[in-house]
């Protein structure tokens, strides 16, 4: 099972390995108290995507569809492969993500993807 978190929750027991998939590195937050296994900035959304959409819940559904449109770029596409096999392998795989939103952001629908 994927989970998703925000990178500036505490670490816990069962969230496995953990994988940032923002861009920016979150703001305020050391490497060491963000307690990151992995970042795999090449899942992200594009700055001009992340922009538009503003976790503005209203634009969820055309976000969706762009965001899984970038994901079809093969260095996209290769980081998504990584992230699959990740959540095969591992016990526990959680996606964290800095925005403050934890509903309408693209930790979310990743995690939905990789579980798909």
């Amino acid at each position: 099972m994927v989970r998703t978190k925000r990178v500036y929750a505490p670490p816990e027991p069962g969230d496995g390995i953990r994988v940032l998939v923002d861009r920016l590195w979150p703001r305020g937050l050391s490497k060491g108290d963000a307690a990151v296994d992995l970042w795999l900035k090449e899942v992200a959304p594009s700055a001009e995507l992340r922009t538009w959409f503003g976790h503005d819940p209203e634009r969820w559904p055309d976000f969706q569809t762009r965001y899984r449109d970038e994901l079809t770029a093969p260095e996209r596409t290769a980081a998504l492969d990584r992230l699959r096999a990740l959540a095969r392998e591992r016990d526990g795989l959680t996606l964290l993500f800095g925005a403050r939103e934890e509903r309408y952001n693209h930790a979310v629908l990743l995690g939905t993807l990789l579980d798909g």
